[in-house]
């Protein structure tokens, strides 16, 4: 667990209890509905290069726990490797054929209601930060770790990768302060826009993905 200052913990227990039962009973059918496409993909993973078809990384969970995320590999083996450069650029060549389809329509990141039905995740939420990002936090940017990270979030929504950390956090900490049901429909709504239509925001402007500074 990353080592943070007192995190206040904000009341909801209520709410915390029915997203989580929301949670699980969606994550759970879905994984089950959609066992096909994860099965075609993995396939089509495993065709293209060698390695698992999953990739794991640790990441910074709510209140600074650490758990592996779960996504789709797309990115050689060698590549892949979690201690690797973990910035990535549209024309990176670490990238496989089939990994720059799943990138471009957010399948890479499926797995993830795996994380979702464990209880690492939620539907909507801060986007799960690197370890050695989160050790960096100042006070106000640890706030964002106040909740479960999500799947998409309200700064996926707005820029994803073109934004700035800054902005991004900034986008984080307000959406911690204004969560509710139907602040969590218009993100999910405007995900699917971005993700299967506009596809903004999948990388930097620049060469490659920001770090956090």
């Amino acid at each position: 667990m990353i080592k943070l200052n007192s995190i206040p913990a904000y009341g909801r227990q209520t709410s915390d209890l029915f997203l989580r039962a929301v949670d699980i009973a969606v994550s759970s059918t879905a994984l089950v509905v959609l066992l096909p496409l994860f099965v075609t993909v993995a396939l089509m993973v495993k065709v293209e290069s060698q390695g698992p078809a999953f990739f794991r990384q640790e990441r910074v969970g709510r209140y600074g726990r650490i758990f592996n995320i779960w996504k789709f590999r797309s990115m050689f083996e060698e590549s892949s490797s979690p201690k690797s450069d973990f910035r990535t650029g549209r024309n990176d060549r670490r990238i496989t054929r089939v990994g720059r389809v799943l990138r471009a329509s957010s399948i890479d990141e499926l797995p993830q209601l795996i994380n979702v039905l464990m209880g690492h995740m939620t539907f909507i939420g801060p986007r799960p930060t690197l370890p050695h990002q989160a050790e960096r936090y100042d006070d106000y940017q640890r706030r964002r770790l106040e909740v479960r990270p999500g799947i998409t979030s309200l700064a996926s929504t707005k820029g994803r990768n073109r934004l700035s950390w800054a902005d991004r956090i900034d986008l984080d900490v307000w959406y911690v302060d204004n969560r509710s049901l139907i602040l969590d429909m218009k993100i999910l709504l405007r995900t699917f826009w971005v993700a299967f239509v506009t596809r903004d925001g999948v990388y930097a402007d620049g060469d490659k993905n920001d770090d956090f500074v």
